[in-house]
């Protein structure tokens, strides 16, 4: 995607979802996701063995059964 794309996008996305962005932000989060498309590009170009893979490792904690009761301040 080119920085026009992007921000195309953001423009796009943010009057479907009925968000108003002025001219800067819109660029301003249209600099930030291009950002973040860079380094998942990155990420995703990154060669890594499966069985090194940490989703395969990963395991989540029990969810509780109910909140703790909040401590007294």
């Amino acid at each position: 995607m080119t920085d026009s794309d992007v921000l195309n996008y953001v423009k796009a996305t943010a009057r479907l979802l009925e968000i108003p962005l002025d001219e800067a932000r819109a660029s301003a989060v249209a600099l930030q996701l291009g950002r973040t498309l860079v380094m998942a590009g990155q990420l995703e170009a990154f060669s890594l063995p499966m069985h090194e893979e940490m989703s395969e490792i990963f395991c989540p904690a029990e969810f509780p059964a109910a909140d703790p009761e909040p401590e007294a301040l």
